[in-house]
């Protein structure tokens, strides 16, 4: 285990070299979602539509927790940029404390109020809502081990140590693709199956990431956080999490008019995601990498590092969601075959994943744009930018809804990523001036 410097170097070759085991994650996780989907969309529409209902609650406890994820994820970076081992110490120990909690918390209000929330998409289906209970109930504990693994990644990734997260994500698809189908059918247990599957997966990510962790962190028992390093998290973290909090929320009330049009519409929207990942396998590397290597080089008081390294990321970002874009446009039908037959769930897929793609460019503007904010410490801007035009995709979809149906709901996601996108790149470039003050104050 070793820390990576980002303060040198030719700036293109530390961006990819940083986002290429991210990415590697992702397309981990992409292949394991697809298998899983494949299995899952075997036994049928309901089936698919019911983890799709559950997925949006366990979507919300991981946005809840993006509070820590974040907020210590700059702090760290910050600290390791400044070669501060105590202080690295420090926020590694306040963030994993108040990450327990929160995941035991979250836990205990799944169990609690599930049947509530998932009666609350309004999917008048009750054999869809038993099946998305049950499955709710197996995936709340796995959210504690959940919760520690992406705070894991994200401190690793502060240091600039990104494949080490991906070989421990590696092992957990892979374990979860063996078992997924074993549980699922040989077991017999269905929709469950695939639950159970991801919680061993998980348990098993969470030790290995503990045991690198204790090595990395190069702990010392004498150092405690203080109740400003709480505070710092929090507050460096706060933004982020309204925003991804919100956009959750945003997505379940969607989710009920979704709900609307039937089961097949949510099990086409959960297929059209998944599909959607191949985009966001990219887009959430290029954020992972370019937050880590801003906060370095923005402790260490590299400034035009800093620049050189988001022009660089946007550059990467943009030419590859547009390729998919193309993909997206062209031969939506067939990507959604490959997972159902049912010509309804297909047409209302296709049609998503078309309007989606329109959008896909200026997503990327806006994730990298929240990297590089995230590493300058300034969360607050893209978490406005965020949240006023994600509460905007409501009223844009009821008031389209009488004329396009449901592609108005997609329409309302694509035209809202769109405006994020440009109004994030716009204050990269007002905000420009200011990078050099932000590194001085630190």
């Amino acid at each position: 285990m070793k820390t990576i410097d980002l303060t040198t170097g030719q700036v293109q070759r530390v961006i990819v070299a940083l986002a290429l085991p991210l990415v590697g994650s992702s397309l981990l996780q992409f292949t394991y979602s697809l298998v899983d989907m494949f299995w899952v969309g075997a036994l049928g529409s309901d089936a698919v539509a019911s983890i799709g209902a559950a997925s949006f609650y366990i979507m919300l406890g991981q946005a809840i927790q993006s509070l820590l994820v974040v907020g210590a994820g700059i702090k760290v970076s910050q600290a390791v940029g400044q070669r501060d081992q105590a202080l690295i110490q420090r926020y590694v120990r306040a963030g994993g404390r108040m990450n327990l909690g929160l995941g035991l918390s979250f836990v205990v209000l799944l169990i609690l109020f599930g049947q509530t929330l998932i009666g609350f998409l309004n999917m008048n289906a009750p054999d869809v809502e038993r099946l998305a209970y049950s499955y709710l109930l197996v995936s709340a504990p796995m959210l504690v081990f959940s919760f520690f693994n992406l705070l894991f990644a994200r401190l690793f990734s502060a240091y600039g140590n990104t494949t080490t997260a991906m070989r421990i994500n590696a092992t957990g698809v892979t374990l979860n693709m063996i078992l997924s189908p074993l549980f699922i059918y040989p077991l017999g247990l269905g929709v469950v199956g695939a639950g159970l599957a991801t919680l061993v997966a998980n348990i098993v990510m969470f030790g290995f990431f503990w045991h690198r962790a204790r090595a990395l962190f190069d702990w010392e028992e004498t150092i405690a956080p203080n109740r400003t390093d709480y505070k710092e998290i929090v507050r460096l973290g706060f933004p982020m999490a309204t925003q991804r909090v919100l956009f959750t929320v945003i997505s379940i009330f969607l989710a009920r008019m979704i709900g609307s049009y039937g089961t097949e519409a949510i099990a086409a929207q959960r297929i059209g995601l998944q599909i959607e990942s191949i985009a966001y396998m990219m887009i959430g590397g290029l954020n992972g990498a370019i937050a880590s290597y801003t906060g370095q080089n923005i402790g260490a008081r590299q400034i035009e590092r800093v620049h050189e390294g988001y022009r660089v990321t946007t550059r990467l970002g943009v030419m590859y969601t547009g390729l998919i874009t193309l993909i997206f446009l062209f031969m939506p039908d067939i990507l959604i075959e490959l997972f159902v037959d049912d010509p309804r769930t297909i047409d209302i897929g296709a049609s998503y994943l078309r309007i989606i793609g329109v959008s896909l460019i200026f997503a990327s503007l806006e994730m990298i744009g929240n990297g590089y904010f995230s590493g300058l410490g300034l969360p607050k801007i893209p978490a406005t930018i965020s949240i006023i035009f994600t509460v905007a995709r409501i009223p844009l979809a009821l008031v389209l809804e009488p004329y396009l149906g449901i592609d108005a709901i997609w329409w309302s996601i694509a035209i809202s990523s769109i405006v994020k996108g440009l109004v994030s790149a716009i204050y990269v470039r007002l905000t420009k001036k200011e990078v050099t003050s932000l590194a001085e104050a630190i």
